[in-house]
């Protein structure tokens, strides 16, 4: 196992995440299409991923831990700036679910990213949006009638539950700007 690879991958993972935590909290996300703070964070990590996926392949499960591989898809999914990379990624990503070396969650969420961004219908229901009263709903999907089968496929919930989570969160984070704003 690569120790300092995961570190890595662990470390760009929490800043982005820090960073996104930050904006939920002040209000902020949301209110430029683009928030200059994570679109920062998104081309450093992306500049870094291509290089640590160019010299390594995909942080695989065996080389940088469960936690680390999910890191490296977490970098890949937030690095919309280069949709072309992405969708590079979903060939590397799904020969690594194949191997036993990367969770199939992961492609899920990064096979609708990809789609979603492209306009096109998604597949697993993983992408949401909101609507004009701040509820998340699902985009668009291929297939809903089969869209629990299929999540159920790669390990994630049933799309309500999904979407009920998110809509718990929101209004937490709503809650939690009230209060302290």
């Amino acid at each position: 196992m690569n120790r300092q690879l995961q570190a890595e991958l662990l470390s760009m993972q929490e800043e982005d995440q820090r960073i996104l935590q930050e904006l939920i909290d002040s209000g902020e996300l949301g209110t430029v299409e683009y928030h200059p703070r994570i679109k920062a964070i998104h081309e450093k990590n992306n500049v870094r991923i291509k290089e640590i996926i160019s010299r390594h392949g995909w942080p695989g499960i065996s080389s940088v831990g469960k936690e680390g591989s999910e890191a490296a898809w977490l970098i890949v999914q937030h690095a919309v700036l280069d949709t072309k990379f992405m969708n590079e990624c979903l060939t590397l990503l799904q020969e690594a679910v194949h191997q036993g070396e990367a969770e199939g969650w992961c492609f899920a969420y990064l096979q609708d990213r990809v789609l979603t961004m492209s306009g096109k219908p998604q597949i697993y229901g993983t992408q949401h949006d909101t609507d004009e009263n701040g509820i998340a709903f699902p985009l668009p999907m291929k297939e809903p009638g089969k869209v629990d089968l299929l999540r159920q496929e790669v390990g994630l919930e049933p799309l309500s539950e999904a979407t009920k989570r998110i809509q718990e969160r929101q209004n937490a984070t709503k809650s939690n700007r009230e209060t302290n704003g």
